[in-house]
């Protein structure tokens, strides 16, 4: 996404501060220092928000370590967490198979998907 399509949806500099500011809300993963991967959630609505790991990093498990940090951290304060992605994705994939289901079709290709709290 762009940066006016993200702050479109309410996704700014500021916002991200605010979250941040409010809780940990947003993690990376780095490989010599060079950050390989990112997430953030929304711990007030229990929405793993972002999750993106570089297309040459795929593979390797950073996403489901990432993926298991959000949920630590979600189910800390929520019975169950959603999240919301494309619906043939390789994110998709993952997100199956660490137990995300519940999947509702939201239009434009893209799937809702959620987790309860083990």
């Amino acid at each position: 996404m762009t940066a006016d399509e993200l702050s479109a949806i309410g996704v700014t500099p500021e916002a991200i501060a605010q979250a941040i500011e409010s809780g940990p809300c947003a993690w990376v993963s780095t490989i010599d220092e060079e950050v390989v991967g990112f997430a953030m959630v929304g711990l007030d609505d229990a929405c793993l928000f972002a999750l993106f790991v570089l297309p040459e990093h795929e593979g390797r498990g950073i996403g489901t370590r990432l993926t298991q940090t959000c949920e630590a951290a979600l189910f800390e304060r929520h019975h169950a967490a959603w999240l919301e992605t494309a619906a043939g994705s390789r994110a998709a994939r993952l997100y199956r198979h660490l137990g995300w289901d519940s999947e509702v079709e939201i239009g434009g290709g893209d799937i809702r998907l959620e987790k309860r709290r083990p």
